[in-house]
């Protein structure tokens, strides 16, 4: 892969990657984190791409423009935890603070430091849920692991293995114990049938209007960006 720029105000980055399955130059703009992505045949030359996004570019940055702004955590920014508006306040403490209204983080390294807190906060928050939906479904878990999905909120493996992506602790908590009650019910039903809806309907109660705000508002999660 290699990573090129279409100029103008502002810059958009773009990534220029390989596939020996495709026929044609393609294009594709993420809907979670914006990247622009163009997929090459392997014989296609880099300029040949890059002529082509130009060609684009109107609809590539109207449809940058639709999707919304990143937010960059820093101070003074105003981000959801578990699904309430807190302002991020510099503090000259040791330990992050969490009240109603903002939220107090020592420095320097803001970003970073809410990051691992959050990280931490959303371990608790979900080992709490998915050992209460374990317990009702009567069947148990091998480990929980968080990491920082792109394209799903949560996995159950086989072996039992649960997966949650951390920024699950941005949404409401009601969406949170969702997804937990969710992958824990593929302890019994590996699959996504009847049967399936039925163990989270039993576990959980209706599932409907938190499954409805994870499509409607799941990826404006994504757009909040801790690596400034």
């Amino acid at each position: 892969m290699s990573e090129h720029f279409l100029p103008g105000p502002p810059p958009v980055a773009l990534t220029l990657r390989r596939s020996a399955r495709a026929r044609r130059i393609s294009l594709r703009i993420s809907q979670l984190d914006g990247r622009v992505t163009l997929t090459l045949p392997n014989g296609a030359r880099e300029a040949e791409a890059l002529s082509f996004a130009r060609e684009k570019e109107s609809w590539i940055r109207d449809h940058l423009a639709a999707r919304g702004a990143d937010l960059q955590v820093g101070p003074g920014a105003l981000l959801p935890i578990e699904g309430r508006d807190r302002q991020l306040v510099p503090a000259t403490g040791r330990r992050v603070v969490l009240g109603p209204e903002r939220i107090e983080v020592p420095g320097p390294a803001v970003a970073a430091r809410l990051q691992g807190w959050l990280r931490q906060l959303a371990r608790d928050r979900l080992t709490a849920a998915a050992d209460h939906y374990a317990a009702l479904l009567g069947k148990g878990y091998s480990r929980i692991t968080l990491r920082d999905t792109r394209s799903r909120w949560g996995s159950c493996s086989s072996q039992g293995a649960l997966m949650f992506s951390w920024r699950l602790i941005l949404a409401p908590p009601e969406v949170l114990r969702y997804v937990a009650a969710h992958e824990v019910a593929h302890l019994a039903e590996m699959n996504h049938s009847a049967a399936f809806w039925a163990q989270v309907a039993r576990i959980y109660g209706p599932y409907e209007a938190p499954r409805h705000w994870l499509r409607q508002h799941g990826a404006d999660l994504h757009r909040i960006r801790f690596d400034g």
